[in-house]
């Protein structure tokens, strides 16, 4: 998908959701979106620069300065009511934080290399070309070795993917794209665009019978 196609496309509109995004959360996945998100933060624990997409309400970067006093975030969304939710869970480190409003489709890396990108349940708003181009774009923002956090839904192989997972990860799609105007129906193949833009798994866990799956990817040398 070019540039100039995607920039035709707004991105949805999450702001209405920022004073209960949390509850939502609980009240349908009780605490295992939360488990998923921090499954790898002990690994996180010796890097500097960190680049968080879509991270909603900003419960996980405020984990992430709260847990790692050395490390710096860039937190990039497209909603200003959910950036203004991060900062409001923050201000002991306010110093350490950086918040930027921008589309990631069409947003660019900073300069300055980073050794951690977090995406949690940010990959599902994209499609499959629009996480390749991201990725190659990280790819180049990252130090070798640096970290990729992934924390996503998915519908794995058998019975169960089909009978149950496919059917969630459906409806979730028409409730938020009801409620925030998001166009995207279909999980992107993030493994592919990844791996495509020189990423390899480390380690990966699962939740839910494989419904949620966290990743650790690295940045190849």
């Amino acid at each position: 998908m070019t540039t100039e196609s995607t920039a035709r496309r707004p991105p949805p509109n999450f702001d209405r959701l920022a004073g209960i995004y949390r509850w939502l959360e609980v009240a349908s996945f009780g605490p295992f979106l939360w488990r998923c998100r921090t499954a790898f933060l002990p690994e996180l624990a010796n890097c500097h620069r960190a680049l968080v997409l879509g991270d909603g309400d900003g419960r996980f970067t405020a984990r992430l300065l709260n847990e790692n006093p050395e490390i710096f975030a860039l937190a990039v969304d497209a909603s200003p009511a959910m950036l203004q939710a991060l900062r409001h869970r923050t201000p002991p480190h306010a110093a350490r934080l950086q918040t930027q409003l921008a589309d990631i489709r069409i947003w660019q890396p900073p300069p300055d290399l980073s050794d951690l990108v977090v995406t949690n349940f940010f990959l599902d708003c994209l499609t499959t070309d629009e996480v390749q181009t991201l990725a190659v774009k990280l790819s180049h923002s990252l130090t070798p070795g640096g970290f990729w956090v992934v924390s996503e839904f998915a519908v794995p192989p058998g019975l169960f993917g089909r009978l149950i997972a496919r059917p969630v990860v459906s409806g979730l799609y028409w409730a938020f794209g009801w409620l925030t105007g998001l166009r995207v129906r279909k999980l992107p193949n993030h493994t592919a665009a990844l791996q495509n833009a020189g990423f390899l798994l480390c380690r990966s866990q699962t939740l839910l019978g494989g419904l949620l799956i966290s990743e650790l990817w690295v940045k190849a040398s």
